[in-house]
């Protein structure tokens, strides 16, 4: 493992907390946002300029991994989610409704960084991905009138043109500089080792961004912290065991294990933020769970990481 990937948890915990110092300027807070998405294409362009098409269109194949991803993700996930926000915010329902938000929503880009990072399929898990946004933006609503007793206004077509925008032109860059270079072998092979350790940076600029733009909230509310520490710990460390066993008793070769976790793990914040900014505009703690929900989450998924690449050797 090469020095910059070593050092890739301290870069995201100083990203996290840098935004935070950031967001406290109100130039800064009022246009970090418009640097999330065009980070994410770039840190996405570079994860797929680096994985074979050919392997993902293979992995799609997978249906084995697929059912278990989807039926981990959205049956589930959901059912956990909604025992611990009964359990933990009975008597916070919009600390209720912004967990479930983030908690059903499966993660549809950063944590391919993460699943390269431990050595994980990265061609599997972008097989995936698509799926995961479908089904995620057609259950939501349905999701929000079981755990959360309200359906909300949720533009779905922003969203869907915000996602389709993120995931299609960073596949299309690539696609395009594989096709420029697929008889040039060697241009590739130095492009690729040139701009391998850029995916953690531009993740590191999203992150820094999104504490930015919406962090100041986040220091208005800090007991709130405290109040999401248990629920959002448990069903991290349930979800990251409890994969694990189930790839293991299914067989998974140690990368498709690695996949799995990952896949069960990573939440997608900056669509679950979108949503609860848009269907609750009057509920400023709903889209505040959201924030609070990465600072918790992204120590957790490096030092997921990192065990699974600890278990890996």
């Amino acid at each position: 493992m090469h020095t910059f990937e070593k050092l890739y948890t301290l870069f995201i915990t100083f990203s996290a907390l840098f935004g935070l110092l950031l967001g406290r300027y109100d130039f800064i807070r009022e246009n970090a946002n418009d640097i999330i998405v065009p980070a994410l294409v770039m840190m996405l362009f570079i994860t797929f300029l680096q994985i074979s098409f050919k392997e993902t269109i293979h992995a799609m194949k997978n249906t084995k991994f697929t059912v278990t991803s989807l039926g981990i993700n959205f049956i589930w996930t959901p059912l956990l989610a909604g025992l611990l926000a009964y359990i933990f915010l009975y008597d916070h329902p919009a600390l209720w409704i912004g967990f479930i938000l983030l908690m059903v929503t499966p993660c549809t880009d950063w944590y391919l960084i993460f699943t390269s990072i431990a050595r994980g399929n990265v061609p599997l898990s972008t097989a995936v991905l698509p799926i995961n946004f479908i089904v995620q933006v057609l259950l939501l609503p349905i999701f929000l009138i079981i755990f959360a007793g309200t359906t909300g206004f949720i533009q779905m077509t922003t969203i869907v043109q915000s996602i389709l925008f993120v995931l299609c032109l960073p596949l299309l860059m690539a696609y395009i500089v594989k096709r420029l270079t697929r008889k040039r072998q060697v241009l590739y092979d130095n492009i690729n080792a040139k701009l391998s350790s850029l995916p953690v940076v531009f993740l590191c600029i999203a992150i820094m961004a999104m504490f930015a733009s919406e962090g100041y909230l986040l220091f208005q509310n800090l007991e709130l912290l405290a109040v999401l520490l248990i629920p959002v710990t448990l069903f991290f460390i349930i979800n990251f065991y409890m994969s694990q066993l189930i790839g293991k008793k299914l067989n998974f070769n140690r990368a498709d294990r690695v996949s799995l976790v990952l896949t069960t793990l990573a939440r997608n914040s900056p669509i679950a933020l979108a949503l609860a900014i848009v269907a609750f505009p009057a509920e400023p703690l709903i889209p505040l769970t959201l924030i609070i929900g990465p600072l918790l989450e992204l120590p957790i998924l490096m030092l997921a990481t990192q065990l699974l690449l600890k278990n890996g050797k």
